[in-house]
């Protein structure tokens, strides 16, 4: 029987602040634990009888004596509290320094470089909402053809453009372009294209983003894997953000198309289901989190829970299947910013023995774990826990 292994990230969802969280401007964010009070009890049957509540508390989520997964949490190591930088770390790379960050815009000569290899002018260049951002400056953009540029507190450099005004093909070598000549020390983590369509005053965010990642510093679990020959495969963001090193994914227009085709992979035969598949379920961050919609991340919650019973159903006698996250993103907090939060993970497969992990000192030790389940030497910059949870 051949061996594989699933990680799926459930994108921005934290269980509690790091350490440093105070060096983050994030103490007191709790992703999981604030919503549960906030919604006065999270109903998470499934999760529940894994063991979420054993990993910290949660109204509405009680400890298990008899949880169906091995379970604990994983500390941050590395610099910075975006998706790149909790992908990278799980896959064992840590970065010494965050990537840069432009609350005030970016410098003149950055846009005036990107207009210029363009053939566009920019408009825009703040920090802002995403959805705010179109409403204002929409309408000029489709009058004028220029593009709309922006950042958050995250590193990225934003750009938008309207699919009538500007084709989706052409927004993507746009953002390669600006992929291409942001280097040090203007080397954001990621460029996005945001597409959008409607009329003013009801414009709409389509489905067609791209991220377009900086590539990885150092050597990665996907590119151990590649390596030894072992496939792997993608759902959702996980590709873009390692810039396709290593990697291809299926990318998904929300969480549930997203857990469609982690479960195809699941139940697939043959070599395209084999090996590894790395997983990211974006719509708790970038619909729920980054709005303070409580309601909605709470649901997406749910949504998720009731999936569970399938994916492990569809689970083969030499699966590992984790669920973790990559930052978190405190629905409640007055921030629509990423929080410096540690990340539950949660280990299912029918040779799993359902202990608790503890704190773990790093996201990496969840990419040595994989690592060592597949023979490898590689384990980055943590440590394998597997024989604490393999029978």
């Amino acid at each position: 029987m051949r061996r594989r292994a699933a990680i799926i990230v459930l994108d921005g969802v934290g269980c509690g602040e790091a350490p440093d969280a105070a060096a983050y401007g994030d103490v007191g964010s709790n992703t999981l634990g604030n919503l549960s009070r906030a919604i006065g009890g999270l109903d998470l049957p499934n999760l529940e009888r894994a063991g979420l509540g054993n990993i910290l508390p949660l109204v509405g989520v009680s400890p298990t004596a008899t949880p169906t997964a091995a379970v604990g949490a994983l500390i941050p190591k590395s610099a910075g509290k975006d998706s790149t930088a909790g992908h990278w770390e799980i896959a064992g790379v840590h970065l010494e320094k965050g990537f840069p960050t432009y609350p005030n815009g970016f410098p003149q000569g950055v846009l005036d470089e990107f207009a210029k290899r363009t053939g566009r002018r920019v408009i825009g260049n703040v920090a802002a909402s995403g959805t705010a951002i179109i409403a204002q400056h929409g309408e000029e953009h489709q009058r004028t053809g220029a593009w709309i540029v922006y950042t958050s507190a995250d590193s990225v450099f934003q750009i938008a453009s309207h699919e009538e005004t500007i084709p989706l093909a052409e927004l993507y070598h746009g953002c390669e372009i600006a992929r291409a000549m942001l280097a040090a020390p203007h080397d954001v983590s990621r460029v996005i294209a945001r597409p959008f369509v409607g009329r003013p005053g009801d414009y709409q965010r389509t489905t067609n983003r791209r991220d377009f990642s900086i590539l990885p510093p150092a050597t990665t679990l996907l590119d151990a894997l590649v390596a030894a020959g072992i496939p792997r495969a993608g759902v959702g963001k996980v590709d873009d953000l390692f810039a396709g090193r290593g990697i291809t994914a299926k990318h998904s227009a929300d969480n549930a198309e997203g857990i469609r085709n982690i479960l195809a992979w699941l139940r697939g035969t043959g070599a395209a289901f084999d090996g590894f598949l790395f997983a990211n379920l974006v719509d708790f961050d970038q619909l729920f989190g980054h709005r303070n919609d409580t309601a909605g991340f709470y649901q997406a919650l749910r949504q998720f829970d009731a999936a569970m019973p399938e994916l492990l159903a569809a689970m083969q006698e030499d699966d590992l299947l984790f669920v973790t996250a990559d930052h978190g993103n405190d629905p409640t907090t007055p921030s629509t910013d990423h929080a410096r939060e540690c990340v539950p993970v949660m280990a299912f497969g029918r040779r799993v023995r359902p202990v608790a992990l503890g704190r773990r000192g790093t996201f990496s030790d969840l990419g040595a774990t994989v690592a060592e389940w597949f023979g490898l030497d590689f384990r980055g910059r943590g440590t394998s826990f597997l024989p604490a949870v393999v029978a």
